[in-house]
């Protein structure tokens, strides 16, 4: 159903059209809840974001009728931050990453610290620490066991 924007009150339907008053089509508020991840391996997976990158596991979920495993990783609850959703599909060891992801990005406090961090843990460190192409930000990567990017961005020193 689309949207029509109003400058009067009622809320209602009108030719398949909501009529909704510009006051609080202004106000609207989405916020990101989490990225989708599919996975070969969850406990693989779920180890490398909470052993690896220090996330909890805040939530799994399994639906055997759907042939398919949640769980939700994340810093904070999910009711404040956004977290990531890593899905297993019963039988399903590897998938094609494809050119249209790019990664996820973390601030981290020091870059080469976290990738020191990373690497003892038993993590893969893809690109070291130091400034991005073009720019003066301090960034690194590490990858996930299913070959995910993960963009460790440096927090910039107060001005």
């Amino acid at each position: 159903m689309a949207v029509e924007r109003v400058d009067k009150l009622p809320g209602r339907v009108r030719a398949g059209r909501l009529v909704v008053p510009s006051c609080i089509v202004e106000k609207f508020i989405m916020r990101v809840l989490h990225t989708m991840l599919r996975v070969g391996d969850l406990e693989r997976s779920i180890r490398f974001y909470t052993e690896v990158l220090g996330m909890r596991l805040l939530r799994r979920h399994d639906y055997p009728d759907g042939k398919f495993t949640l769980a939700f990783v994340g810093y904070g609850p999910e009711s404040n931050e956004a977290v990531i959703e890593l899905t297993y599909n019963y039988g399903v060891d590897h998938y094609d990453l494809g050119s249209g992801f790019g990664h996820i990005a973390l601030e981290v406090d020091d870059a080469a610290v976290a990738c020191a961090g990373i690497r003892q843990r038993g993590g893969k460190v893809v690109r070291e620490a130091g400034p991005m192409k073009h720019g003066t930000t301090v960034i690194a990567f590490a990858e996930d066991p299913d070959g995910y990017r993960i963009e460790l961005i440096q927090k910039k020193a107060p001005v």
